[in-house]
């Protein structure tokens, strides 16, 4: 064994995979011996890695009907956060914390998930990137969130993610569009968190598989005959293969009980002190809807059934206390009540995730394998609360993302106290006063792409042609 490898942490470890991988690609080396070969010089844990999914898992909240501008009273721009101008679009004037340590400067809001003691938790820290166009009063928008003219962000995530094998490997809560991209699965796509839980319900389960033994049965019989075929051991069967297993496995099994949010899950979520709160009405059903979404995706999860979940924040119709919320800052109790529960929300998520292991890779957590995004038509203006206009300074728009480390930190691109709006040069980094968020949103998504796909660069590549992403990406 040798110990120089063995040792290795954090980036340079992954960089030794990826190479070690590539170089057993250019040799034809069999994927058995290639680990075999990695155990033996860097021990269990290095081999363990190796046998991971090469892709993270992702949940994208899209906030559709002018419901994104809540994230900017999680996540705000820096100076306006620290201006105490009463007329911004800021809550919390002397409250929140500059992120200490960060690659670029960030600011967290009282209410923002993912904090121990006002600081970003380890691999929890968020990056925001100018990205898109203002789509003001759109239920789908797309211009933030996209990797290639031909491939969305979303999608392009869906199409990494297929190496692992899942029942469902997207679905759509609420109307979202997955958008296209070369390889991405068809969506299943559902009104509602109810929906989710309904997809899963089968109703073979329920009516010809009713006895527990029937159901065994029925899966061993199945694997049985698959064994049988001829083309179960070729490579290029393995993953249709193991689709249908998992398919067998979940006929057998009415799912339902295991995906519904419990009352225990309820008030983890912070649905219950919504309900109780002074957020006004509309607030309260479609931020439950949320929350019953995220708390069925973690338990989808930790059962493998999927890969990928894109939730609607705010569905149906338009409503000016939650989803067009001009007047947020006319009523600060419910304000303060609705952002409470979103970052509540985001934050048991999280925890949720924590304390179960990723299927597809033992070694971590699914709170260390799943990368959350949020993106929308407009995040309003930061620089006037009064009646909180749509148009944004230099009609931009941004994409958060939780990348789990894959990413540098911070903003990329920003909005001054003046309404001067920087884009963002992707491959130093740097700010690029009075360039469009336009031209960086293909960047933008390939960043989240390459969180997506472990920091594979490759990968990313069979999507994204433009400029190197090194100003944002972490190797």
């Amino acid at each position: 064994m040798d110990y120089r490898i063995k040792d290795l942490r954090g980036s340079s470890r992954r960089r030794f995979i990826r190479w070690l991988g590539a170089a057993g690609a250019a040799l034809a080396v069999d994927r058995s011996r290639l680990l075999n070969f990695a155990d033996d010089v860097g021990g269990e844990a290095l081999a363990g890695g190796m046998a991971c999914a090469g892709t993270n898992r992702s949940v994208h909240i899209v906030g559709g009907n002018g419901s994104f501008a809540w994230f900017q009273l999680l996540w705000p721009f820096v100076n306006i956060a620290q201006a105490n101008n009463p007329s911004f679009a800021w809550h919390a004037p002397g409250e929140g914390q500059l992120h200490i340590g960060g690659d670029k400067q960030f600011y967290y809001g009282p209410e923002a998930p993912w904090l121990n003691a006002g600081q970003p938790r380890e691999r929890r820290a968020v990056t925001a990137m100018m990205s898109g166009a203002n789509e003001t009063h759109t239920q789908t928008p797309a211009t933030s969130a996209v990797v290639a003219a031909n491939a969305s962000m979303v999608a392009t995530a869906a199409a990494i993610q297929r190496q692992v094998p899942t029942l469902l490997p997207v679905i759509g809560v609420g109307p979202v569009n997955l958008g296209a991209a070369p390889g991405a699965p068809a969506a299943s796509n559902v009104p509602s968190a109810g929906g989710m839980v309904d997809l899963f319900n089968s109703a073979a389960s329920q009516l010809v598989l009713a006895s527990q033994e029937d159901r065994e049965l029925y899966e061993t019989y199945y694997k049985a005959v698959v064994g049988l075929r001829e083309g179960a051991k070729l490579p290029t069967w393995k993953r249709h293969l193991d689709v249908t297993k998992t398919a067998a496995n979940v006929v057998g099994r009415n799912l339902g009980n295991q995906l519904t949010p419990t009352p225990a899950d309820l008030t983890a979520y912070g649905v219950t002190t919504l309900l109780a709160s002074q957020a006004s009405d509309p607030a309260k059903t479609k931020l439950e809807n949320l929350a019953r979404a995220l708390i069925t995706t973690a338990k989808a999860f930790k059962l493998n059934l999927t890969m990928n979940v894109q939730i609607a924040l705010a569905p149906g119709a338009t409503d000016s206390p939650f989803s067009d919320p001009h007047g947020a800052f006319d009523n600060m109790n419910a304000l303060r009540a609705t952002i409470t529960a979103l970052g509540t929300m985001l934050d048991a998520f999280y925890n949720d995730l924590e304390g179960s292991q990723d299927p597809s890779c033992s070694e971590n957590t699914l709170a260390d394998s799943v990368i959350l995004t949020a993106h929308g038509d407009t995040p309003k203006t930061p620089t006037q609360a009064s009646a909180w206009p749509d148009s944004t300074p230099g009609n931009s728009n941004w994409v958060y993302c939780m990348s789990n480390g894959y990413l540098k930190t911070g903003w990329f691109g920003d909005i001054k106290a003046n309404d001067e709006t920087h884009g963002w040069d992707v491959t130093t980094g740097q700010d690029v006063p009075g360039k469009p968020a336009a031209e960086t949103a293909t960047a933008a998504g390939a960043a989240v792409a390459y969180a997506i796909a472990k920091g594979n660069m490759t990968v990313v590549k069979d999507f994204y042609a433009g400029p190197e992403i090194t100003g944002v990406v972490k190797t």
